[in-house]
């Protein structure tokens, strides 16, 4: 009896060794094949661990490792919701932002080379408001997407800074609207395919040097989603800028950016941002708040015309983008042009500044929209 047990446990024995075996066998292939298509793509040209690196082929990954002490909390800067941001500065002394994404996005193999793709198309991308993409780094350990540094940081933390936010004076927050405006104009409106940022923030709003808006994280979304048209299943944004038809649809268009315009317009006025008028937007005791009671305590009201028609102007489009339908705000490129026919403002002619309220502004839309 023994006898036929001991050849039956060894044959058991053998038969799970074996399972084990061509387990290991199949994911080891899978990861050499990753690695393979990372290495395929990553050695282009320059032999370097960067497939795109627009000013300088030279800087490999462990330069990267050594500028953040491989990726320190203390060099980051921000975090969202595809991964964190750093700051690094690099061996030639040039200063970078480092997106690190989030490795589990993308592990497949057959995606490694559309994502690759999407990146070198984001980085043709040519607008002084679009923060500049050099290039990125696809390695075993992790990846990140490389930006030009803003050394303002964002508008968020700008308007969330006192002393900074004094020196945000009227002038320059409409300039750093617009600035959004024609950054938003252009993805929508001059990029083939056309690019929705999806994630319209103050958060997103970098300011350069010149306190200039420049916007940030554009086209990540469609990193993940290469397959995806100008209309996505993806549900993408941050809570507080979504546009209100999410709550039945998840389709995305052009129209949710519009909206989130509108509520960064908004804060950009008010210095914080506007959820408690959002949410109250259609009632009449919101709808008679005067526009100067809305406006950045932190800051003299305006007194120039040129000031005064300026704001009017920019709260007057903000409502017109925060249209609970889609169908009637505006595009970005009728807002681009509203703001460059610098035309004076009609709601003037009949209301003295101290006087105009919310629901003269939501009203003035309707005077002159043509194409709603």
């Amino acid at each position: 009896m023994e006898s036929i047990i001991l050849p039956i446990s060894v044959g058991f024995v053998m038969f799970f060794l074996v399972l084990i075996l061509a387990r290991f066998y199949k994911c080891g292939n899978k990861d050499k094949e990753r690695q393979s298509s990372v290495d395929e793509i990553t050695t282009t040209k320059t032999g370097d661990i960067f497939s795109i690196w627009n000013y300088d082929g030279n800087i490999a990954y462990e330069d990267i490792i050594q500028a953040t002490e491989d990726f320190d909390i203390r060099y980051c800067i921000g975090t969202g919701g595809y991964g964190s941001v750093y700051k690094a500065q690099l061996p030639n002394g040039r200063v970078v932002a480092l997106k690190k994404l989030h490795t589990s996005e993308i592990e497949e193999p057959s995606l490694i080379k559309s994502f690759t793709n999407e990146v070198k198309t984001l980085t043709k991308i040519r607008h002084r408001n679009i923060v500049k993409l050099h290039g990125f780094c696809l390695h075993k350990k992790c990846m990140f997407l490389i930006y030009e540094y803003m050394e303002k940081g964002s508008l968020f933390c700008v308007l969330n800074n006192d002393a900074e936010a004094v020196d945000l004076d009227w002038s320059k927050r409409v300039n750093i609207i617009k600035g959004i405006v024609h950054a938003l104009c252009y993805m929508h409106h001059s990029c083939t395919p056309q690019i929705i940022h999806r994630d319209v923030t103050s958060s997103n709003i970098l300011l350069n040097s010149e306190l200039e808006a420049v916007v940030a994280d554009f086209g990540i979304a469609r990193l993940f989603d290469p397959n995806s048209s100008t209309q996505s299943s993806i549900l993408a944004g941050t809570y507080g800028y979504i546009a209100p038809e999410f709550a039945y649809t998840t389709t995305i268009s052009e129209k949710c950016d519009v909206y989130s315009f509108g509520v960064v317009a908004l804060e950009t006025l008010m210095g914080k941002h506007p959820k408690e008028l959002l949410s109250s937007l259609s009632s009449s005791s919101t709808q008679s708040l005067v526009l100067v009671e809305i406006l950045d305590k932190r800051l003299a009201a305006p007194k120039s015309e040129l000031a005064v028609e300026s704001i009017i102007l920019v709260a007057t489009i903000a409502f017109e983008c925060l249209d609970a339908n889609p169908r009637r705000r505006p595009t970005m490129e009728r807002v681009s042009q509203q703001f460059l026919s610098c035309s004076t403002t009609p709601i003037l002619a009949d209301h003295c500044f101290h006087e105009i309220s919310i629901g003269h502004l939501m009203k003035v839309p309707q005077v002159y929209n043509t194409d709603a």
